[in-house]
Parts: structure tokens; C-alpha cells; sequence
């Protein structure tokens, strides 16, 4: 049901619909849509200070230019809902009935006005120069408009500066927006934000200027909040026939008090009462408080231990560890590449780095993980969150890290089951000095239980329960779902199956794995991950030579948009009953 027959925007339905608008008109578009972001992200979660903020340069564009011949990349894509509001897709935002039928990023398969997924940073002045340098080559004479929208803290990452360096080299249009909201998740960070702090107060004349300087033209606009200024400002720049950058000053969270005051918090909600703010399904999460105050004791007893994130703070409650200990603790922004090669610096060094990563946003890093940590045996401690199979974005998969990590030698890439044993393997981390180790925060239920060994450089399966027939290894996070395995195995088919903790996706006990080949004939390994090159593969490789059957369960090798999880679980065969069928099936081939 549409809750707001009465707007405006139920009169658009191509970008060109509002060209017949009056300004007056155009501004209460923007309200309504602000509107319908915060209803939207309130009820389902999703990115509220980004796209409040863009409501004003997302009109303009549309009232100047011309999508889909014009067209416009956003990095991140983020801030793309007024976009999409705009682009034939309003009924995501105004029938709650139809809210989980839009991604919360651009997609070529919604919409002729996307031109790419894109859910990482940092991208879209690189695939804006591209597109830029095909049309000249294959269409020099349509003479559509390139335009780049970045920002939110995405000029941290390393591509923008090699899209920026590149962008200078051509002799065509290319418009680059840098939205400078002065924020990225949390504060910007570095000296590169310093010289757009100058460009502000200067109102964009400081001589201090890093697009110049690259050899880009630049212009300054103080209120990308006004319409009127912004539609200004790109009828300017419409039809350039050079580079430029066009830097826009705007406000995070604009028109939303709770969202202007709180950026942090409120850059991505889940669902959230809008009266109150608060979060309607509050969750709070025992293995960050458990990690922090591990490392609150690790300094207080004198251990040279340092905090580094890639500005996701909040992910990891690092907040806290900041208040409490601000001169161990370093946000890079979004520079997760940075984030591991100054870590490998630091150990070299002598500093204990614990690294917050999340698993998604890791893969940004991958050339550093293998070039200066593991290549360099740096002892740097790495945690890893967001590492599951998940209902979210094909942009934002976070089912990876596993086949990415353990495909790379000298690291140890460890899978606890409990706080109790992630503490342990912490501790074990902190305290060694011979390699990389890098932890696999659980994303599910807070379990409790005690570790089987407190030194992880030798792997000992941890063997919960002894039985015969069919073993079943449950990795990390699928630890409940080996134990509902296993149960179900007793009361279908009388098997009293082995229960085996891992501890380790990279490092395997071959004494334990040996001795299963005595009484067992079936091998199940599950994982919260993607199954290629993960952890199943490697128990699979062990038994190649022997009689040993290996059952590998975990999620394919695929992106996975906005499927519920219960559809994935089905799909992928990570229900119980379908896990046990499936070894029946094999035992009855035997």
C-alpha cells in the first residue's frame, strides 16, 4: 500500500518528469524524499546520514542532466536512493510491501540508470575515467556526460587517488563530484581531508588545492544543500569538454536532527523507531565487550598493544578502546590496504597491532595479506568480523575470508566457537611472535565453554564427542548446526556420530584425522563460508587417497542479493534434515 498517495513523486516516473517542476515544487520533492529514506531505513535498516545528505545534488542532477545518456556512477552507491527514487523505483520507498524489492545500491539489473553493483569504495572516478575513455574511442560523437559522485570518506582509498591521476589525462568530459560531507562512517581522517578542510574555509581559493595540482580544473560550491545553487552549478559543468572536479559542500544527515548530531551512529541504522531513535531490535554483542576488555587488560599489564580499524569503529565497539587508550588507537579511514601494511610496520617494529577488519571489506586488502603479511611472517593479530553467510547485498557478501585467508601460507586463520576459546586464541596471539593470526569472530549466538588448549601453534582438535560412522567437523559459527546434526543423526538413522571442533581453517591435527579412518566412513564438514577453497576442501584433499567419503556443506560458489537466509539454508543444503539426508545417502551407496 502506498502510504503517501498524496506526494509529489508519485508523478515521477523517469528523471525527466521533474524537469517540468518549479523550484518550489523540486524543494518539496526533496522533503518527501527524506521522508521516505527514514521511513524506509527505519523500518528496515539501511544508510540514512548519506542519502539525507544528497537530496539536493540528487534532483539537480536529474533536473540538468540527462540520464540514462548522461550518466552518473556513485561511489559506493550508498547514496543512491534518491537516485532511485527518481529512476522508476519509488515504490521501494513509498509501499513498505515493496521495500526489500530494491538493493540499498545501484544495479544494472533494476534500472537502465545504474551502470554498475557497487558497494565498496573508492571506485568511481576509475570506472567514470573508463567509461570516459571508451566513449571517446567507440562513440566520440555522442557527447554524453561522465559524471563521478564521491565522498563520505571514499577519497581515503588508495583508487581514488589512481582514478584522480588518471582522470587528469584526458582531454574530454569527465565531472567529477566530491560530495565533502566531512565525514566518513566516523570523523574523516588524514592529512588529505586537512587540505579540503582549507578549501572550505577558503571558499575553495586556498592555494593548497590536490586537484589542481593533479592538473585538474576545480570549482568550489559552499551550500550543496540549496537546489537553486547546485542546479546552478551543474548547468556550469554540463557539456565540459575537460575534467573537473566540482566540489560540493554538504550536510550528513541533513533535515533529520538525530542524523545531523549523531553521524556516526546514524550513517546505517537497523530498523529504528523514528520518535525515539532507538533501535527497535537492540542487540548487544558479548564477543566485542569480551575482545575489548581483553585488550584493556593486555595493556594495563604492560603489553605494547595497538588498535588499527579502516573506519568501522563501531563494528568492533572500538569506541571504547579509543576513550579509554588514545594513543594506542589508529583509524586509517577507508584504507583497508593501509590499515594492514602500517600493522606489518608496527610489528616489525615491536608494537602488538590487532587489526579490525570486516570480512567484505578485507577483500580490498588481499595484495597486502599476501605481499607484506604473509610473505613478511609479520606477527600481526588480525580479527575478522561479518565473515557468514548472510540475507545482505551481493555487494557486501562476507562469505570469502576463508578461501582468501587459507589459500596463503604462514597464516594461521583460527575459527572459535565461544568467547571463551576467542579469548584464549587472542591471548595466544597477543603473546606470539612467529606469524600472522588472524580470528574469525563468531556473527551468531553468544555461546559459552571451555578451551582445549591455550597454545595454538600446534592444532589439537578439540573431539566434543567420540562416536563412530560419520564424523562431523563444524567450523566456528556452525558449531550449534553440528550438534543439531548430530542429534538428528541419533533419532533418524541410530547413528552416534563424532562431534569434532576444528579450532582452525588453515592448520589441521593429522593424528586426530588419522585415527577417524578407524571406525568412520563418512567425514561432514560444515562452514559458514564459501565453499571453494575453504576449510571442507582441505579435509577433502587429506582423505583423497583413502576409502574416507567427505561431505562438504557451506555456500557455493556465487553471489548470493538480498536472499533471506532461510531461502539460502534451503538452497544450499545447511538445514539439518537436509544435512543428515544427504549423509544417508551416501551411507546407504556404501
Amino acid at each position: 500500500m502506498n502510504l503517501h498517495p498524496d506526494y509529489l513523486l508519485n508523478d515521477v516516473n523517469e528523471p525527466s518528469d521533474i524537469k517540468r517542476m518549479s523550484l518550489d515544487e523540486l524543494k518539496e520533492l526533496a522533503t518527501e524524499m527524506r521522508q521516505l529514506v527514514l521511513e524506509r531505513d527505519a523500518a528496515i535498516g539501511g544508510h540514512v546520514g548519506p542519502n539525507l545528505g544528497v537530496m539536493e545534488l540528487t534532483i539537480a542532477y536529474h533536473y540538468v542532466f540527462n540520464s540514462p545518456h548522461d550518466k552518473v556512477i556513485w561511489d559506493v552507491s550508498h547514496q543512491s536512493y534518491a537516485h532511485k527514487m527518481l529512476t522508476g523505483r519509488k515504490i521501494g520507498f513509498m509501499d513498505p510491501d515493496h521495500y526489500e524489492d530494491i538493493t540499498g545500491y545501484t544495479s544494472p539489473e533494476e534500472s537502465v540508470h545504474d551502470f554498475f553493483e557497487i558497494g565498496h569504495t573508492s571506485t568511481s572516478i576509475s570506472l567514470a575515467v573508463g567509461m570516459a575513455q571508451a566513449r571517446d574511442l567507440l562513440r566520440p560523437e555522442k557527447h554524453n556526460n561522465i559524471v563521478a559522485v564521491i565522498g563520505d570518506g571514499s577519497l581515503s582509498g588508495g583508487l581514488a587517488f589512481e582514478g584522480l591521476n588518471n582522470a587528469a589525462k584526458l582531454h574530454s568530459n569527465l565531472i567529477i563530484v566530491v560530495n565533502d560531507n566531512q565525514m566518513a562512517i566516523d570523523k574523516d581522517q588524514g592529512g588529505f581531508y586537512q587540505g579540503l578542510k582549507e578549501l572550505r574555509d577558503s571558499d575553495g581559493k586556498s592555494p593548497n588545492n590536490i586537484f589542481k595540482f593533479m592538473g585538474l580544473d576545480y570549482r568550489y560550491v559552499a551550500d550543496g544543500n540549496d537546489l537553486q545553487t547546485m542546479i546552478d552549478a551543474f548547468r556550469d559543468v554540463k557539456d565540459i569538454d575537460h575534467p573537473i572536479v566540482l566540489h560540493v559542500n554538504t550536510q550528513k544527515g541533513k533535515g533529520f536532527a538525530p542524523a545531523e548530531e549523531h553521524k556516526m551512529e546514524y550513517h546505517w541504522r537497523d530498523p529504528f523507531d523514528l520518535k525515539t531513535g532507538e533501535d527497535k531490535h537492540p542487540v548487544v554483542n558479548g564477543y566485542n565487550k569480551a575482545v575489548m576488555a581483553e585488550l584493556d587488560r593486555q595493556v594495563n599489564a604492560g603489553a605494547p598493544v595497538v588498535a588499527i580499524n579502516a573506519a568501522i569503529p563501531d563494528v568492533f565497539g572500538l569506541k571504547e578502546f579509543q576513550k579509554k587508550h588514545p594513543g594506542r588507537y589508529f583509524d586509517v579511514g577507508i584504507a583497508e590496504q593501509d590499515s594492514i601494511t602500517t600493522a606489518v610496520a608496527m610489528a616489525s617494529a615491536g608494537a602488538r597491532p590487532v587489526v579490525f577488519q570486516n570480512s567484505t571489506f578485507l577483500q580490498r586488502a588481499y595484495d597486502q595479506l599476501i605481499h607484506d603479511m604473509a610473505l613478511n611472517d609479520s606477527p600481526v593479530v588480525m580479527i575478522v568480523r561479518g565473515g557468514t553467510i548472510a540475507n545482505t547485498s551481493a555487494t557486501h557478501q562476507g562469505s570469502f575470508d576463508i578461501s582468501m585467508i587459507s589459500d596463503l601460507p604462514n597464516i594461521e586463520y583460527l575459527a572459535p566457537t565461544n568467547v571463551e576459546e576467542m579469548i584464549s586464541m587472542l591471548r595466544w596471539a597477543i603473546k606470539q611472535t612467529d606469524q600472522p593470526v588472524v580470528i574469525r569472530q563468531p556473527e551468531k549466538t553468544l555461546l559459552h565453554g571451555q578451551p582445549s588448549q591455550d597454545d595454538y601453534s600446534t592444532i589439537n582438535y578439540d573431539v566434543v564427542h567420540h562416536g563412530s560412522e560419520v564424523a562431523i567437523m563444524a567450523v566456528g559459527d556452525f558449531w550449534q548446526l553440528g550438534e543439531e546434526v548430530c542429534e538428528q543423526l541419533k533419532n533418524k538413522l541410530n547413528i552416534d556420530a563424532t562431534l569434532i571442533n576444528p579450532k582452525s581453517v588453515t592448520g589441521i591435527d593429522q593424528h586426530d584425522l588419522h585415527h577417524l579412518a578407524e571406525n568412520h566412513d563418512v567425514v561432514v564438514t560444515l562452514e559458514d563460508g564459501n565453499l571453494s577453497g575453504g576449510f571442507g576442501e582441505t579435509i577433502a584433499r587429506y582423505y583423497g587417497p583413502t576409502n574416507m567419503k567427505v561431505l562438504n556443506f557451506g555456500a557455493p560458489r556465487e553471489f548470493a542479493d538480498n536472499v533471506p537466509l532461510e531461502v539460502m539454508n534451503e538452497w544450499y543444503h545447511l538445514t539439518p534434515k537436509q544435512i543428515v539426508d544427504d549423509i544417508e545417502k551416501v551411507i546407504h551407496s556404501l
